[in-house]
C-alpha cells in the first residue's frame, strides 16, 4: 500500500454565504487561477484539522490509484470526511447557505492562493480542534459511535481516533 500523501496547509475561516452557487463559482475560479483544488469542510461536522487532512489525503490517494467514487477531488474529500459513499450525506460536510465555520484545505499546496481567498473568507486564528460535548454528540450520531465504543476505546479523548477509523473504512468498503 502506498503512503497517504501529505496535506500540510489547512486554514480555518468564517464566511457568510447568501448564494451557494455563486460562492462555489468564485471558489472554483480561484482554484483554477492557482492550479489547485480548494476543499472546504464544515467545521461543525469535522473532528478537527487531522480529520480534514486525512479526508483530503485519502481522496488524493484514491485518484492516484484510479479508484475514486466521485468525479472531483473536492467531492471525494467530502465523501471520505463523511465516511460515506453517498453524496447527499457528504454534502453536509461542505459549505452551506448562511454562516459557515470552515476548515479550508488546498491540494496541491499553493502559498499564493490564501491571499486570493481573502475575498471569500475571513481567516481566523482560533483552535477548533477541541471537541466539546455538543460536538461529541453530533459526531457520535453522524458516525454511529456508541458510548460503549467510546468507553472501550479509552474515553472521550479517543473520539478523533474513532472518527478517523470510520473515514478509513470507506477505503475498505468500496
Amino acid at each position: 500500500m502506498q503512503p497517504i500523501p501529505a496535506v500540510s496547509d489547512i486554514r480555518i475561516a468564517r464566511c457568510s454565504i447568501h448564494d451557494p452557487a455563486a460562492f462555489l463559482r468564485g471558489l472554483r475560479a480561484v482554484a483554477a487561477a492557482h492550479g489547485t483544488h480548494i476543499i472546504c469542510f464544515n467545521a461543525d461536522m469535522i473532528a478537527g484539522s487531522v480529520h480534514a487532512a486525512t479526508a483530503v489525503a485519502m481522496a488524493v490517494r484514491s485518484f492516484e490509484e484510479g479508484l475514486p467514487i466521485s468525479n472531483t477531488l473536492e467531492m471525494e474529500s467530502l465523501l471520505f470526511a463523511a465516511g460515506s459513499r453517498q453524496c447527499n450525506i457528504a454534502a453536509s460536510f461542505g459549505l452551506h447557505k448562511g454562516e459557515n465555520r470552515v476548515y479550508i484545505c488546498c491540494f496541491p499546496v499553493r502559498a499564493e492562493v490564501w491571499a486570493a481567498l481573502e475575498q471569500l473568507f475571513c481567516f481566523i486564528r482560533e483552535n477548533w480542534d477541541t471537541i466539546d460535548p455538543e460536538k461529541r454528540d453530533r459526531l457520535m450520531e453522524t458516525f454511529a459511535i456508541s458510548r460503549e465504543e467510546i468507553a472501550a476505546a479509552g474515553g472521550d479523548g479517543r473520539m478523533i481516533d474513532l472518527v478517523l477509523e470510520r473515514v478509513a473504512l470507506l477505503q475498505v468498503l468500496r
